[in-house]
């Protein structure tokens, strides 16, 4: 009788349940072990949620920022406006309105993904997974599964992908209680929108839920440790946000670390104080950490079963996915590569390809696209400037404000830029950001030609569409060109 390989998944987000389909494919045998709902964190407290906030969010910004200038003009707004002729603000979000649909799309994504996965062949168990402390002569591992009534059952596998992401990590003095001092896992549950919301940690989960509340209607102080808002992104797509940030009123304290966040009352009722590293206070009516994530790797047997672990909690692994235990994989932000779901997904996917012996190429971080999901956006492909200004590549870079492009001033679009960077000599793209709306749509081209190696000259002879806010990355792409064709050096 012909064997058939068994697959153990450990966690059905985005590299557990991706690479589930493509080791189904294959022809293994797949059970996927997962505690939650598949869809894991960044389906159904994550990502998913986020956006889907945002994305309302994104449409009050858009009115608020560009109607008058359109010419768009709301019943009785003339009339409400103040003194000085300056209207104020018209309309206004429903929070609890808004969350109950969160939580549905999330719902309904994780059932999405369950009813594709379940068509696949592959089984689904609902528990917990814990590593078994040794490989068994013929190759194959023990994976024991607990269920939410303590009951257990053992797995026999021939190898076990390790895909159980990460929670929010937490500050010793400033615990989240689920009502006033919140994670980012928890803002779901409110009914009501923070009247004064400070926003602790200034990286991408900090800034895109800043973004988002101020846009909302909330009062927001972002309390950023660093010099900047997103300081581990591109320094001038920062500086943009940062400044558009302040312009629309949020309260941004660079150099301000949080030692301790608790409630206090006072005659206005339920608040939250916030106690800096200096001895500053901040007071609001509800605060959100965002702080970093811990990876779910505690508890599982992995280092008694050889899998090495960073002094961080993360997973060791190289770039087809293997940890150091052998028939042991790992996918996704239990080990820390880059914590987005596209690239969890890609580990997942190549650690069933190489495993299962199809063709497999290397994870290839320099390909990577990515989008922050402020207003507005920010996405970024490849190389960074600082690869450049660090002299880790020799590159030109071009940068090109969108207010030269005329779909931009159509739009009322003033904020943002396209940057390309292209290698010195062949005049081959390997990175570029976009700061605009729907960015996450714009950076597609240039994560094609990254991929891809193609050159300016191939970018700017390409046709677009007049006028399009795609038309601004053949312009650099044409101006990147010239230079190259200049010999600039």
């Amino acid at each position: 009788m012909e064997h058939v390989t068994r697959i153990v998944i450990i966690g059905g987000g985005p590299g557990g349940y991706e690479a589930a389909l493509v080791a189904a494919q294959l022809g293994a045998e797949v059970t996927v072990v997962d505690r939650d709902g598949l869809g894991g964190a960044s389906v159904l407290t994550d990502c998913v949620p986020s956006k889907t906030l945002i994305a309302t969010a994104e449409v009050m910004t858009t009115f608020d920022s560009s109607h008058a200038e359109l010419g768009i003009m709301l019943d009785g707004e003339r009339e409400a406006g103040a003194t000085d002729g300056t209207p104020r603000r018209m309309i206004g979000a429903d929070l609890g309105k808004v969350n109950r649909r969160v939580k549905r799309l999330a719902l309904a994504q994780s059932h999405d993904i369950t009813a594709s996965v379940t068509r696949a062949g592959v089984r689904v168990l609902r528990g917990r997974g814990r590593l078994g402390p040794e490989q068994a002569p013929d190759g194959s591992r023990r994976v024991t599964v607990i269920d939410a009534e303590g009951e257990s059952r053992e797995l026999v596998a021939d190898a076990v992908l390790i895909a159980t992401g990460g929670h929010p990590r937490e500050l010793a003095d400033a615990r989240p209680d689920g009502e006033r001092i919140l994670n980012w896992t928890q803002v779901y549950d409110m009914e009501e929108l923070p009247a004064e919301l400070i926003v602790v940690g200034s990286g991408v989960t900090g800034a895109e839920f800043a973004g988002a509340y101020q846009a909302l209607g909330s009062r927001v102080t972002l309390v950023s440790s660093r010099d900047r808002v997103l300081p581990g992104e591109d320094p001038d797509a920062a500086a943009v946000l940062e400044d558009v940030f302040r312009r629309r009123g949020m309260n941004v304290m660079a150099r301000s670390r949080a030692a301790a966040a608790k409630r206090v009352s006072d005659e206005g009722g339920e608040r939250v104080e916030v106690t800096l590293s200096d001895g500053r206070t901040i007071s609001g009516t509800h605060c959100l950490m965002a702080v970093g994530a811990v990876p779910n790797t505690a508890d599982m047997g992995l280092e008694e079963a050889g899998v090495r672990l960073r002094d961080s909690g993360h997973i060791v692994t190289d770039r087809v996915s293997r940890t150091t235990a052998p028939g042991v994989y790992a996918a996704g932000d239990c080990t820390g590569v880059l914590a987005l779901a596209s690239v969890a997904a890609m580990q997942g996917r190549i650690a069933m390809y190489h495993f299962l012996g199809d063709v497999v190429a290397p994870l290839d971080l320099t390909t990577v696209s990515g989008n922050i999901f402020t207003d507005p956006e920010i996405a970024t492909v490849g190389r960074t400037q600082a690869d450049v200004d660090e002299g880790r590549i020799d590159a030109r870079v071009v940068k090109l404000p969108l207010l030269r492009n005329a779909r931009a001033k159509m739009q009322g679009i003033r904020d943002g830029f396209v940057k390309l960077i292209c290698r010195r000599g062949t005049g081959i793209v390997v990175g570029g950001v976009v700061v605009a709306p729907r960015a996450s749509e714009l950076i597609h081209p240039i994560s094609v030609a990254v991929d891809n190696g193609l050159t300016v000259d191939q970018i700017a002879k390409a046709f677009t569409v007049y006028p399009s806010l795609s038309g601004s990355i053949a312009e650099a792409a044409r101006q990147l060109q010239a230079r190259h064709r200049a010999g600039d050096h």
